[in-house]
Parts: C-alpha cells; sequence; structure tokens
C-alpha cells in the first residue's frame, strides 16, 4: 500500500529545513579553497576521493549533531559538560576555542583575499571590513533563527553559483579514476589531512546541536526525518562545491609551481576563461568568507556558554580570534599555504569533538528512544579512529623529518 504525503506534512518539512544549511557553510570556507585549489592544481584529480569521502563522513556526524539536539533539548558541549568531569570538560573548551582561532584564520584572510580581487582593497584593511560585515550577518540572530538562516543559505547559494559558472566554461569533469584511492606522498597526505579539516569542521559539530536545540523541535520521528533531507540537501551542496573547486584546479591550473594557489587561480580563470570566470570565483571566495566568518563567531559562543556557561561581548570575541589573521595579512605571510596549515590545526581538533559525539549519542540514557544503531556508533567511530590515526602519522612525520 503506497503512501502519499501531504502537502501539509510537505510545508512542516520545509518549515524545519535550515540548521544544516548554516552547518555546511563552513564546509566551503575559504580553508576548502586553499585546500582543494592546491590539491587539484598539484596533484590532479588524485585527491578527488578525498574530498567526497570527507563530506560523506560530514554528513554522518552533522546528523548526529542535530539529532542530540532534538533528542536531549541541550548542545553538545553542554552535555559534555554535564556528563564528564571538570578537567575533561576545561580540556575540552580550551581546545575548541584554539580551533575557533584556526578557523577564523581561514574566514578573515579569506574574505580579505575577496575584497582584494574585487575592489583591490589592502589585505589588512579587508580583514576589519570582514568583521564588520560579519557583525552585521549576528545581528540577525537577534530576530530569530531564520533570518540569519536564510542569510547564510543565500550567501552558500551565491558561492555554489559561482563555481557553477565557472565549472561550465571550464567544460571538465574528473574520469572514474579520480574517485578511487591512489598511493599517496607525505605531501599528497598534508593536503589530503587538510582536506579533511577543511570538509568535517570541529566547531560546527557543536554547532549544529545547537542550532537544532534553539528551535525546541519536538523529538519525533518527523522531525528527524526532516532534519536528514536537511543535511543530505545542504551537505550535498557543500560536496558539489568541494569537488567543483578541485576539478577546476586539475583542470585549468596545472603547473602551479611556488605561486600562490589562489591568487594563481583567479589570474588563470580570468586569462584561460574570461573575466566572468574570475568575477565569479572572486564573488563566491568573499561571500564564503563573510558567512563562514558569521558562523564562526556563533559557534565560539555556543562552545563557551556550553562547556563555562559564560559568554562574553561579540566584539571582545571577535578581537581575540581574529588577531591571528591579522598578523598574517599584516605580515604579507603567504596566504593559501597559512589556510592550508590552518586546515590541518582543524583536523587535530576533530576527534576532540567528534569522539564526544559519538560516546553521547550511543547512550541510552542521553538519547532515549533516538540513541544509536549498533552500526551507526560502529562506523561514526571507525571514522574518528581513521581521522585520529591520520593525524598521529602526520605528526610523527613533522617530527621526525
Amino acid at each position: 500500500m503506497s503512501t502519499v504525503t501531504s502537502p501539509r506534512a510537505r510545508t512542516r518539512t520545509v518549515t524545519m529545513l535550515g540548521p544544516a544549511f548554516v552547518a555546511a557553510v563552513a564546509y566551503v570556507d575559504p580553508g576548502n579553497f586553499a585546500t582543494n585549489i592546491t590539491a587539484g592544481a598539484q596533484f590532479g584529480y588524485a585527491l578527488v576521493w578525498v574530498v567526497v569521502a570527507a563530506n560523506f563522513v560530514a554528513m554522518l556526524v552533522q546528523y548526529l549533531s542535530a539529532k542530540l539536539g532534538i533528542a536531549t533539548g541541550s548542545d553538545l558541549s553542554e552535555q559534555c559538560r554535564e556528563r564528564y568531569p571538570r578537567p575533561v570538560t576545561l580540556g575540552l573548551w580550551v581546545q575548541a576555542e584554539l580551533v575557533a582561532m584556526a578557523t577564523d584564520l581561514a574566514e578573515f584572510v579569506g574574505a580579505a583575499l575577496g575584497l582584494y580581487l574585487l575592489f583591490g582593497v589592502p589585505l589588512p584593511a579587508a580583514g576589519l571590513i570582514t568583521a564588520v560585515v560579519s557583525f552585521g550577518l549576528l545581528e540577525l540572530t537577534r530576530r530569530g533563527y531564520r533570518p540569519f538562516e536564510l542569510a547564510i543559505a543565500g550567501l552558500l547559494g551565491i558561492v555554489f553559483m559561482g563555481f557553477a559558472y565557472s565549472l561550465v566554461q571550464a567544460g571538465s569533469a574528473p574520469d572514474a579514476q579520480a574517485l578511487v584511492p591512489l598511493d599517496t606522498g607525505n605531501d599528497m597526505l598534508v593536503l589530503a589531512v587538510g582536506i579533511i579539516g577543511a570538509t568535517v569542521m570541529p566547531h560546527v559539530i557543536y554547532l549544529h546541536s545547537a542550532l537544532t536545540k534553539v528551535r525546541k523541535l519536538p523529538a519525533t520521528k518527523q522531525v528527524l526525518k526532516a532534519q536528514r533531507v536537511d543535511v543530505m540537501v545542504a551537505l550535498g551542496t557543500a560536496g558539489l562545491i568541494n569537488v567543483a573547486m578541485l576539478v577546476l584546479a586539475a583542470a585549468v591550473l596545472p603547473g602551479l609551481g611556488d605561486a600562490d594557489p589562489i591568487m594563481f587561480a583567479h589570474e588563470e580563470l580570468g586569462r584561460m576563461l574570461g573575466g566572468g570566470a574570475a568575477l565569479a570565483f572572486a564573488v563566491a571566495l568573499l561571500a564564503s568568507g563573510l558567512s563562514s566568518s558569521s558562523v564562526g563567531t556563533y559557534a565560539g559562543q555556543v562552545v563557551m556558554s556550553g562547556f563555562i556557561r559564560r559568554s562574553i561581548p561579540l566584539v571582545v570575541r571577535r578581537g581575540v580570534t581574529m588577531l591571528p589573521a591579522l598578523v598574517v595579512l599584516s605580515l604579507g605571510l603567504p596566504v593559501t599555504e597559512s589556510l592550508v596549515i590552518s586546515q590541518v590545526v582543524l583536523s587535530f581538533g576533530i576527534p576532540f569533538a567528534l569522539i564526544p559525539l559519538v560516546l553521547l549519542t550511543r547512550r541510552q540514557d542521553v538519547m532515549g528512544r533516538y540513541v544509536n544503531r549498533k552500526s551507526t556508533t560502529i562506523v561514526a567511530g571507525l571514522c574518528a579512529l581513521v581521522v585520529t590515526a591520520l593525524n598521529l602519522y602526520l605528526a610523527t612525520s613533522a617530527i621526525l623529518g
């Protein structure tokens, strides 16, 4: 017997969409530009499989975070504070704040680059403009969750259209072998870990549970189904953008040499595909930086409030977390290389958010009837194990030279 979804039920599902789109912005931030463009320019299509695999991991992780917020009525950081000893909670909070600073580095530098490429604004001044605009976006949260979600989703759409236009102009696609894991050298491994760090973002693992908590949605099967749709659509869009970045770089940016990948990408797109492609790239980069900067600040507030029940003015938080980015911009350090390094730092923060998430969502006393299936816990646990192992290998390789 077939069932037909009523118009009213479909409307309710649509109104519950949104949290995953806010989270998805962090999955296409300027750090993704840096890692994906560098990977495509240096290694062609060889790391497309890493982008695809990381995106599937991101879908699972963000759904578990959303489910935690709905099932418990609290976010991940609050659950950690309630369930774990205080020293553990404080340690998790400190590393989460460090991750937030690495996140801001990518967001500010990327938005500043976008302003520079579009309008020639000096990079330090462009960083300050980014701060002002991100404050404006955050002011929307005072009017409820929907205006902020719509603004962020709109900026995500700009990023998507920018790369869709450039990819159509390039007229290229990877072959089937691009999705097959290949043997990688150490340089390629660094980029692979950076791609994972740029795709599975620690701060939005915390944030997504807070976004669903704020909505005060009832813990029902319909609500959880709507969140699955939300995650698949939003993260699927982010995944397509990430693949497009790498494919575009592989198609039109061979022979990168020592040039800055993002600067080189903008110049080569203009030279090979025309001014429209270069403009679309710069606009996408700017939209990515501005939107992810706002989301990063929001996540920082959630983390502090949840772990230590404290909050600080947004101006103070923004001032502290933006300092590393302003240093990079003021000293004229290699911008794309700095972005890649920031994504590797983010990758090291993933287990500290992912492991507590898996441990909590597998507990009947925490999740009630919506506790993870055993298979879900095993898959999520393996994801956390693989990421941790990659980080340890990378750290060991760096120490041993």
